[in-house]
């Protein structure tokens, strides 16, 4: 049968069949560093047992050297078999033989003397050879061995000795097991210590903020769920702090879209009613414009831009909050003509004050959505007459366009002030980025929303720069593509 189990949820179910014990940062911790100290210790063991052995055997040389004295103060160089005896039990050997000048001597023997296994030379013993040698003891511990060492007067001559290996095999162990509990008892302590330093410096203060995190993903708006700030001046300070101010401004900024929302539903639902309100004030400015009276003649021309803007700004705010705008939908359109039909909904000015130029070329064909590039030139184009209509002077707008790299690039101009700087500062955010009074920004707003969506920019190249030819503002649009 085949088998659908999804691995995604059998990894994530992993840690779960763990103990309970084992599934914190803390146990973990605790048992990785006993594991570590109790490797350490392995490493020291292993130089240390090889130098016991080492210790074990010169201590065997010397004392069968104190035990062949004895020699010098008996007559005749003969001493009794029960001296003997107890000469080699006490120095832990059954034989002494001294050599000196190529001549060997046996001083002190068994009756029957033993069969040598083999034969071990301590001088000039490299470290390497005595671990080896160490541990073979360890696994046969049976033989009879023949040592051979120097004098410890450092006289010439040598002396060997021949020991029963099960005496030093039976040290190193008692070493070893001394060593092991040793080991157990500092890994534990060692353990210990650093499992409870590892605790209160990262454990604990990483475990206020997963659960701050868990917290506030369960429920943002709550304050209490706010991490408490930290003045440690280490690394998980710096987490902690910076997370603070994270949570802070989610929390703030989900605050502020939660008021949007409300406001949003709000504002749509009064821009319904005021667009029949206004429509209906349209009507009445309309028939006021046929009145012959000059009063009215002069009064009704800017009624009518009054209601026309502010049915402009009922349909950029319902525009606005469709937070899901359609896809572009590419086609392939003459961008000249697309530009003449933008300067007839403009609205310009029928007395000439402002003039319109078309700089794009006849050959200039882009693969873009027709409507939303119509949306974000119109745009651009309502805000530079409105920068304009104060001006005592001739207001130009004009358009151009060129192929670069990657795309076409559509500049878009005017003569005006030029913006203020604090409308620079938040020029492309919804309700703040407006140079003018009672302007929202939404213009802006949604002209690089959809030229971002076509995978473009758009940029504010300059404003009120001296160094610009006529000192206005230009707006760059970049569009992805390549010529047809």
């Amino acid at each position: 049968m085949e088998n659908t189990q999804d691995p995604q949820n059998t990894q994530s179910a992993l840690p779960n069949a763990l103990p309970g014990w084992l599934r914190g940062l803390s146990a973990r911790l605790l048992i990785l560093t006993a594991v570590f100290v109790m490797l350490s210790e392995v490493l020291i063991y292993v130089p240390s047992i090889a130098r016991f052995r080492l210790t074990f055997l010169e201590h065997r040389i010397a004392d069968a050297h104190l035990a062949s004295l004895v020699f010098k103060v008996t007559p005749d160089n003969v001493v009794s078999k029960s001296l003997v005896l107890e000469l080699l039990s006490n120095a832990m050997v059954r034989g002494i033989v001294l050599k000196r000048r190529e001549v060997r001597t046996m001083m002190l023997m068994e009756e029957m003397p033993p069969k040598v296994d083999v034969t071990y030379d301590l001088r000039g013993a490299g470290a390497v050879q005595l671990i080896v040698d160490a541990f073979t003891t360890l696994a046969m511990g049976d033989r009879t061995l023949r040592v051979v060492g120097s004098f410890p007067d450092q006289s010439a001559g040598s002396l060997d000795v021949i020991v029963d290996e099960a005496l030093l095999h039976k040290a190193m162990i008692d070493y070893s097991t001394n060593i092991v509990k040793l080991s157990f008892v500092i890994s534990l302590l060692t353990a210990g210590l650093v499992f409870l330093s590892l605790r209160l410096l990262m454990v604990l203060p990483m475990r206020r903020i997963t659960a701050s995190m868990v917290a506030f993903r369960k429920a943002p708006e709550n304050a209490n769920a706010v991490i408490a700030d930290s003045r440690r001046g280490d690394e998980i300070g710096t987490a902690q702090r910076e997370l603070r101010h994270m949570q802070d401004g989610l929390r703030t900024a989900l605050t502020q879209k939660a008021h949007l929302a409300a406001l949003g539903v709000a504002v749509s639902k009064i821009n319904h009613d005021l667009r029949n309100i206004l429509a209906t004030a349209q009507l009445v400015s309309d028939r006021l414009g046929e009145v012959e009276d000059p009063t009215v003649r002069k009064i009704a021309p800017r009624l009518m831009k009054s209601i026309d803007r502010a049915i402009d700004l009922c349909s950029q705010s319902l525009s606005f909050g469709r937070a899901d705008e359609a896809a572009p939908n590419p086609t392939a359109f003459s961008l000249r003509a697309l530009v003449d039909d933008v300067a007839g909904s403009a609205g310009l000015p029928d007395d000439g004050s402002i003039s319109w130029r078309n700089l794009v070329g006849e050959d200039m064909v882009v693969n873009a959505d027709r409507e939303q590039m119509f949306r974000v030139l119109i745009n651009l184009a309502r805000n530079a007459i409105q920068a304009l209509t104060p001006e005592e002077r001739q207001g130009d707008i004009s358009i151009a366009a060129e192929w670069g790299d990657t795309g076409v690039i559509i500049e878009f101009s005017d003569n005006g002030p030029g913006l203020p700087e604090r409308a620079r500062e938040h020029l492309f955010e919804a309700f703040t980025g407006s140079a003018r009074a009672g302007g929202t920004g939404l213009g802006l707003t949604i002209a690089k929303e959809l030229v971002q969506a076509h995978g473009g920019d758009l940029t504010l190249l300059s404003s009120g720069d001296p160094g610009c030819s006529n000192g206005g503002t230009v707006f760059r649009i970049e569009l992805p593509g390549a010529p047809p």
